[in-house]
Parts: structure tokens; C-alpha cells; sequence
């Protein structure tokens, strides 16, 4: 609390004049000190931190070469294929392989976001009714993803964006295109100097 100290008075040397009281203030701080410490505290405690966002996503276990061997390759009419082309473009293939004879008329293209999405439910909704479920229960539905070398990385966090909402649990990222691919794809893919 703020106090006033008297000090001074008309005692000791002088010639008997009365002086008038000096008056000095002193502000205590230490309320001042405490409220500041409270309002600090209660800040703490009251904003949220924040949280670094990132993305799950999930890696298969390390398995043996004897369960590779065992595992037969996907077929073409199972699989969703996803070419990232430059310009927010994507590139598709729904049921068919690069190297067959009808992959240039199947090669589709699509945006990013509602369009990419409408695209992987009609794929999984016509490959699922198509196909019964594997033994461990996994749909036959699967999404191959391949990232070319005029896509972005905000390309490839877009798609994996859509994987988490429709929900499709099994889809590969495979860095490589093949050569069939190369030459279905053409110049679309390909680094302009």
C-alpha cells in the first residue's frame, strides 16, 4: 500500500523557528509486483499452446523377403493411378496399366480437391462392388500415387490430404514412373527450361 512518511520537525540546531513538516511519499510496490506475477500466471494457464501440425502417415511393418514373395503383384484393374502434373494438375488412370493398348484414351485429368475426390470415390465405389474383400478383410481398392518432376510438395500433401478424407486405407507413393508411363505422359510431365 502507498504510505506517507513525516520526517523532519523542529527538533535539534536552528534558531528556534517552527518549519513546516517535510512530507515524502514512498510507493510500495510490492501489490504492483504481485498483481503483475497473478496476470501472468493466469495467462499461462489460460491460452492454449500451440501445437505443431503435421501430418500421419502410416508405414507398413518391416516384413521378411519369404512375405514379399508370397504377396501376388496388383492387378491393373484394381488400382487408381495418380500422375501429379504441373499447374495443380493430375493426371489419371482408373483400372488400366500404363503399357495396355487403351491407357492414352483412359488418361484422364483433374484438379486438386472436390474434383480429385469425386474421382477416387467413383473408382473405389466401382473397383469395390466389382471385387470381393481379401482374407485379412482389406478392400481390393487400391491408389497408386506418383509424383512427377514439375509436381510440387504441396501437390503431394494435397493428395495425401485426400486420402485421409475419403478414407482410403491403401495407397503407395512410388517415386519412379515407368517407361510406358514416361511415354503415355509425354512432354504433360516433363521439365520445360
Amino acid at each position: 500500500m502507498a504510505a506517507i512518511e513525516e520526517s523532519g520537525g523542529g527538533h535539534g540546531k536552528g534558531d528556534g523557528k517552527v518549519r513546516a513538516k517535510k512530507m515524502s511519499t514512498r510507493v510500495d510496490m510490492t501489490p504492483m509486483v504481485d498483481l503483475g506475477f497473478l496476470l501472468i500466471t493466469f495467462f499461462m494457464l489460460a491460452t492454449t499452446m500451440s501445437k505443431p501440425t503435421s501430418m500421419t502417415l502410416a508405414v507398413p511393418d518391416k516384413t521378411d523377403e519369404e512375405d514379399q514373395e508370397k504377396t501376388e503383384p496388383l492387378k491393373a484393374s484394381k488400382v487408381l493411378t495418380l500422375f501429379m502434373g504441373a499447374n495443380d494438375e493430375v493426371y489419371y488412370l482408373d483400372g488400366v496399366a500404363a503399357d495396355d493398348d487403351k491407357a492414352e484414351a483412359s488418361l484422364k485429368t483433374t484438379r486438386y480437391g472436390f474434383d480429385l475426390r469425386s474421382v477416387i470415390f467413383a473408382s473405389a465405389k466401382r473397383i469395390n462392388a466389382a471385387n470381393p474383400k481379401d482374407e485379412k478383410g482389406n478392400e481390393p481398392f487400391v491408389v497408386v500415387i506418383k509424383p512427377t518432376a514439375v509436381s510440387t510438395y504441396k501437390n503431394m500433401v494435397d493428395v495425401l490430404d485426400e486420402m485421409a478424407i475419403t478414407k482410403s486405407k491403401r495407397y503407395a507413393l512410388v517415386e519412379t514412373l515407368t517407361d510406358a508411363e514416361k511415354k503415355l505422359l509425354g512432354d504433360k510431365v516433363e521439365v520445360k527450361n
